[in-house]
């Protein structure tokens, strides 16, 4: 165990219960990810600043779920892909859409596929996708602003992936039904 709190509004520092208490007030509680991120005030506060930037993307909230989906479950990180997945629900993302994500499988709609296997191409290779990778994205009719919105998505979200692995973040009540552990069979 590595000893890292998940303050309350209570215990935390200073700088970081403003941030908590907005969470409290927008979601009714306080998710044990940004509860463990207050350790680090600045973390939590760039990691919740870029969220508020990533949904002001062009991109729809079925695509960043996509994106943060993805990066989670290539970084095998079992409390964002649990909330990610309770959050896709709450935002109407297809059901099937979820399942396929969750399963590391390909997605039946072509251009989420493209996304998709951008996101996972970006993250395998630190961000080195070639040319055919882009060309790819753009034939199913993205732009090169998604291709840079991506990296806003991955940056993102690999702040939440990391700080889980090195905390060890307790999964919330919330997200408990859909608690997750990368599938051995995960194919694509």
């Amino acid at each position: 165990m590595t000893g890292f709190p998940t303050h309350t509004l209570e215990s935390a520092p200073a700088t970081a219960k403003p941030i908590l208490e907005g969470a409290q007030k927008a979601l009714g509680f306080v998710p044990n990810l940004y509860a463990t991120m207050a350790e680090a005030p600045a973390l939590l506060e760039a990691y919740t600043t870029i969220g508020g930037i990533f949904d002001k993307s062009d991109l729809s909230a079925t695509e960043r779920q996509v994106i943060l989906l993805t990066v989670s479950f290539e970084n095998d990180c079992s409390y964002c892909v649990a909330a990610h997945t309770t959050i896709a629900g709450m935002q109407k993302v297809e059901a099937d859409v979820v399942t396929a994500l969750r399963d590391g499988i390909a997605l039946a709609d072509p251009k989420l596929e493209a996304l998709r296997t951008y996101v996972r191409r970006v993250v395998e290779a630190k961000g080195w996708a070639d040319a055919a990778e882009l060309q790819a994205l753009l034939d199913a009719g993205y732009t090169r602003q998604t291709a840079l919105e991506v990296v806003l998505g991955v940056g993102m979200k690999t702040m939440s992936n990391y700080a889980n692995h090195i905390a060890s973040t307790p999964l919330d009540a919330a997200f408990e039904p859909a608690a997750w552990e990368k599938p051995a069979t995960a194919t694509a």
